[in-house]
C-alpha cells in the first residue's frame, strides 16, 4: 500500500504571532515552525501501517525551502521519502490543485490530509483533493482500518461517532483521535541521522489560479479587566451579571 501523508508547515502555538503589511500578511519573524498537530496524528497512523502491513509512506508539503526541516522531522518518525513543491501555498484551491498533482502522478492508494491547518483552520484542502482526484473521502476521521483494497473508517459527528465502509483509493481528513497523543512519535537520534539520507524530491508547481485573497487579518480583541466585586455586595454583583456581562 502506497500512503501519502499531507504536511502543513505551521507555528507553534507558543510563539507570538505578528502581521505586517498593513495587516495583509503573517510575519514569521521569530517564528518556530512544527508539522501541522492534526497532520502529525494522521502521519503516525501512516507509520502503523508502514509497521504493520509494509505500507510505503511519502510525506508531501506545498512550500518554499523553509518547510524542508519540518519535512525532514518527518521522515526522522519514519516517512519514507518526502516530496515538496516548490511554491507559496497561496491558498487552499492552489494547494488542494499541486496536491491532486502529486496524487495523480503517484498512484497512491491512501492519502492523509490533516482535516484543517493549525494556522488559518480553513479545512478546504482535504475535500478539493479528494474532488480533484475523483477519490473516496471521509472527514473529520478519527478511527482507520485498511484490509486489501476495503477501508473502514470512523468519523466525529454532531454529538458522536459513525463508522463508514468503503475502498481505495481514499482520501481522509485526520484529527485528533485517529491515534491517541500517548502514542505520537518523536524522533530519536537514529531517526534523525536516518533522516538525512532519505530522499527529498523537489517539484515544481503546476499552473493553478488563486482564487482567494486575505485582505486583513485581526488578532481577537485583549481581554478586559478583572472587576472584584465584595461578597457583602450582591446588588452591583447582580447589577454587572445583569448589564455588562449580560447572563442573566
Amino acid at each position: 500500500m502506497k500512503i501519502l501523508v499531507c504536511i502543513s508547515h505551521v507555528p507553534d502555538t507558543t510563539s507570538k504571532i505578528n502581521f505586517t503589511n498593513g495587516d495583509s500578511e503573517f510575519d514569521t519573524n521569530g517564528v518556530q515552525f512544527v508539522i501541522n498537530p492534526n497532520d502529525e496524528f494522521g502521519l503516525t497512523r501512516a507509520i502503523w501501517f508502514q509497521e504493520q502491513q509494509g505500507a510505503n509512506v511519502t510525506v508531501v508539503n506545498v512550500g518554499g525551502p523553509e518547510t524542508e526541516a519540518t519535512l525532514r522531522k518527518a521522515l526522522a518518525i519514519g516517512a519514507n521519502e518526502a516530496i515538496r513543491v516548490n511554491a507559496n501555498p497561496t491558498d487552499g484551491f492552489f494547494v488542494a490543485k499541486q496536491l491532486a498533482e502529486v496524487i495523480k502522478n503517484g498512484g497512491y492508494d491512501l492519502v492523509i490530509a490533516g482535516r484543517e491547518s493549525l494556522d488559518f483552520n480553513g479545512g478546504m484542502v482535504p475535500g478539493m483533493i479528494a474532488g480533484l482526484t475523483n477519490s473516496n473521502f471521509v472527514n473529520s476521521c478519527i478511527g482507520l482500518t485498511v484490509e486489501g483494497n476495503n477501508a473502514k473508517a470512523v468519523r466525529e459527528i454532531d454529538g458522536g461517532k459513525e463508522t463508514v465502509a468503503t475502498t481505495l483509493p481514499l482520501i481522509i481528513g485526520a484529527q485528533k483521535g485517529l491515534v491517541e497523543e500517548k502514542d505520537l512519535r518523536i524522533p530519536n537520534m537514529r531517526g534523525i541521522m536516518t533522516a538525512r539520507t532519505k530522499a527529498l524530491t523537489i517539484l515544481e508547481p503546476v499552473a493553478a489560479d488563486t482564487t482567494t485573497k486575505a485582505v486583513k487579518f485581526e488578532k481577537p480583541a485583549p481581554k478586559s479587566a478583572v472587576k472584584l466585586i465584595s461578597p457583602d455586595n450582591l446588588d452591583e454583583l447582580i447589577n454587572l451579571l445583569h448589564n455588562e456581562a449580560k447572563v442573566i
